[in-house]
């Protein structure tokens, strides 16, 4: 799990660098993206594990890689900023659309893994 963590946190560090080069520093793209991302990796990842008969390795890849790469604290922290600045609105929507995006990237990578698999 901590060699997945290590993966996990480069890519993440990595996406924020990327990010911020191609979208600037106004609003925390690279945090928003890993954590969708991360989101529908897992959807993905669960049941790719199932129906192979991987689950073994799904402490390595869903705690350590994913658990790595997506961050809540960097979401928290982003929130917060955001609203110390006076754009409390933009951190409302920041916070609306992490959660509602994210909750609908893990049930896309769900179903169309499923769909793909079956």
């Amino acid at each position: 799990m901590a060699l997945g963590g290590a993966v996990g946190a480069v890519g993440r560090y990595l996406s924020g660098v990327a990010a911020t080069h191609l979208m600037g520093r106004g609003f925390p793209w690279g945090t928003i993206f890993v954590n969708i991302a991360g989101s529908f990796l897992m959807g993905v990842l669960i049941v790719v594990l199932a129906k192979k008969g991987g689950t073994q390795f799904a402490p390595f890849f869903q705690i350590g890689v994913l658990g790595g790469f997506t961050t809540f604290s960097s979401f928290s922290l982003d929130t917060v900023a955001l609203y110390e600045r006076g754009q409390a609105d933009l951190a409302l929507t920041y916070v609306l659309a992490s959660v509602v995006i994210s909750l609908s990237a893990i049930a896309l990578g769900l179903w169309l893994t499923r769909s793909l698999m079956s």
